[in-house]
């Protein structure tokens, strides 16, 4: 190829500026790439020194003569720096200067320079740079997530600010160490890290929740991720792992999941003890018209040991139904409670030998009560009812007899306490057994209704139930607290009484009762069958009867029957409730005497307290008791 060909390929080329030195560094050719973008026509540049386009810096420190010697002592110069332009802006060049010699002799006879525009790629390897540095920065930053790199084999190659103060390990301390030191010792028993390296491998990613340990031994809840990091030819160059400490998150999910559960027990309970009462009234009903017709049957019949004997049977079936009613109502919270002044351990001696001999010979109470331990207020017929059932409760975990000790202390509470209660100040009543205790299972189910551990036919899983109802119904707790294997406490809160609390009205007892005359009396039940009883025992005691089944039917009979001296009603009847009718009857008849049959305890608050009430199912004395109270003069 000739020199013009030379020349017009050199001449051709427009993105390298290709030019030759003389050897004193003078420009002697110039092709149109330099041209292009140095500026300089070939008039303009040839015949000038070629560290024309160093920049003033460079030029001081004589870099344009370096860069020839070095091209003469090493065959070749090679680098990159800034070099102007023409109109004096700065571009990023990379510089190639070859000697020239003379074939044969050696002699130099100049340079070859090509010089290259790399303004664009070194402003992307910066940009690239400094993206590097900011992500370095950010990652760096972070606290509220521990973010590192893995090599291959799992060894922590790089530490940020998040990971230190997660875990507590500074970056020397940590660098080149495998990063199972985080796992527990049963999750590296397991094999976890293992597992968690070989999934990212695989699927590219892994993703979990567990413990893991800190420097200082404590344990934390962490989510973590880790990311297979590779290479463009897929080859393995280790894994990016952020973890991040979720222990709130978790306990707070955790006292949801527990706040959530206690809800819907709640409206479970709700709703059992609506059905439970509902249930319970109807029983009572029942019960009602069973035990007054038996009353009234035995009036009626001979004699006969044979009969008598099986109505007393029958009498005390339907008398242990009552009392199972009575339970299920104190579990549904609507058993009617006469709150009164109650000293605990004078009511606890009261009971001794009640207790005694229904725990037999191989139980032996012990008590210990405060010293000036102030009195409650509490039904107290109800409050040894439930004492009863926590000591035979605590009696039958004792198979092979022991001590069930009862005691009592007083509490102010201030604040949160264990039990729920309000702020106020409380007597506690402690009933501990020597038994087998509960486990946790167990324990959270011991008061449900129904739920027994006895066997069939040895309970009616209602006991505990009824505790907690009277304890609940009179302000206050009840509390289980047990061991497998380590015996039970039962804990009944209840609040200390008022110095002017007094016992609520109780009915004239029987010996007290005058003798009452004959008088015309509207006794009122939508439930036929309870009426028809209710007018017989009525009838009875001497009594002239008016019928009506619905409120509205007894106030047209109030309305035009002047001759009615008593009413007698039931509570729960459909468009008109008891209560109603009595305030309406009363507008009607001011001073009328009055009864109210019930046995749901909302009561006690909707009416005045001169107004007598009968708990079904109610006998012929108990009848006679409320009316010689209702006759009485009120105060």
């Amino acid at each position: 190829m000739d020199e013009s060909r030379y020349r017009l390929l050199v001449d051709s080329v427009t993105d390298y500026a290709i030019y030759m030195l003389d050897a004193d560094g003078i420009v002697s050719s110039w092709n149109s790439g330099a041209h292009r973008f140095k500026g300089y026509t070939e008039a303009e540049i040839v015949g000038q020194h070629f560290s024309r386009f160093y920049v003033d810096e460079d030029r001081e420190v004589g870099l344009p003569q370096k860069a020839l010697a070095t091209a003469l002592r090493e065959g070749r110069f090679e680098g990159e720096g800034w070099r102007v332009r023409k109109d004096g802006t700065r571009f990023w060049a990379h510089v190639v200067i070859d000697p020239i010699r003379a074939p044969g002799s050696g002699e130099l006879l100049g340079f070859a320079k090509i010089t290259r525009d790399l303004s664009e790629r070194k402003a992307a390897a910066e940009l690239l740079k400094r993206s590097e540095d900011q992500f370095n920065l950010l990652v760096q930053s972070v606290t509220d997530y521990a973010i590192y790199m893995l090599d291959t084999q799992g060894r922590v190659s790089s530490w940020n600010l998040g990971a230190q103060r997660i875990k507590g390990y500074a970056p020397e301390e940590i660098i080149g160490v495998h990063f199972s030191r985080f796992y527990t010792a049963e999750d590296r028993a397991r094999d976890r890290p293992k597992i968690a390296l070989e999934t990212a491998t695989r699927e590219g990613r892994f993703e979990g929740e567990g413990w893991r340990v800190r420097k200082d031994g404590t344990r934390f809840w962490a989510n973590v991720v880790v990311d297979r990091i590779v290479d463009p030819s897929g080859q393995l160059l280790g894994f990016a792992k952020v973890t991040r400490d979720v222990t709130e998150k978790r306990e707070a999910q955790h006292q949801l999941e527990i706040a959530r559960e206690a809800f819907f027990q709640s409206q479970k309970m709700d709703a059992i003890g609506q059905l439970t009462g509902g249930v319970s009234h109807d029983f009572n009903n029942l019960l009602m018209a069973v035990l007054s017709s038996l009353a009234l049957i035995r009036k009626r019949i001979p004699e006969d040991p044979k009969t008598q004997a099986l109505l007393d049977n029958a009498v005390r079936g339907a008398k242990r139904g009552a009392e199972l009613t009575q339970r299920m109502l104190a579990f549904a919270r609507r058993q009617e409670l006469k709150p009164g002044v109650v000293h605990v351990p004078d009511l606890v001696d009261g009971m001794s030998g009640l207790l005694q001999s229904s725990l037999g010979p191989t139980v032996s109470i012990d008590t210990r009560y405060e010293e000036l331990l102030p009195p409650v207020l509490v039904d107290g017929n109800q409050l040894e009812l439930a004492l009863l059932n926590l000591a035979v409760n605590a009696r039958d975990a004792m198979p092979q007899g022991g001590v069930i000790t009862i005691a009592a202390r007083a509490e102010n509470v201030t604040g949160e306490h264990p039990a729920r209660l309000a702020p106020g100040r409380y007597v506690c009543i402690c009933v501990h057994d020597e038994g087998e205790g509960m486990d946790e299972a167990t324990l959270a189910r011991a008061t449900e209704p129904f739920y027994t551990t006895k066997g069939v036919g040895k309970g009616t899983g209602l006991g505990l139930s009824m505790v907690e109802g009277l304890a609940a119904q009179s302000g206050g707790r009840l509390t289980l607290k047990s061991t497998k294997g380590e015996g039970t406490t039962a804990e009944l809160w209840l609040p200390v009484a008022r110095e002017q609390a007094e016992p609520a009205p109780a009915p004239v007892a029987p010996s007290e009762v005058a003798q009452v005359a004959p008088l015309t009396v509207l006794a009122v039940d939508d439930d036929a069958l309870v009426l028809m009883n209710t007018v017989a025992m009525l009838q009875e005691l001497g009594h002239t009867v008016r019928e009506a089944l619905s409120g509205k039917e007894a106030l047209a009979m109030l309305t035009r029957d002047a001759s009615i001296q008593l009413l007698v009603t039931d509570q729960a009847m459909p468009q008109m409730t008891g209560a109603q009718l009595i305030e309406a009857a009363r507008r009607e008849r001011p001073g009328l005497p009055v009864i109210l049959a019930t046995g749901y305890a909302e009561l006690a608050t909707a009416l005045p307290q001169n107004v007598p009430r009968l708990a079904k199912p109610f006998d012929l004395d108990a009848l006679a008791q409320g009316i010689a109270f209702a006759l009485q003069p009120q105060t």
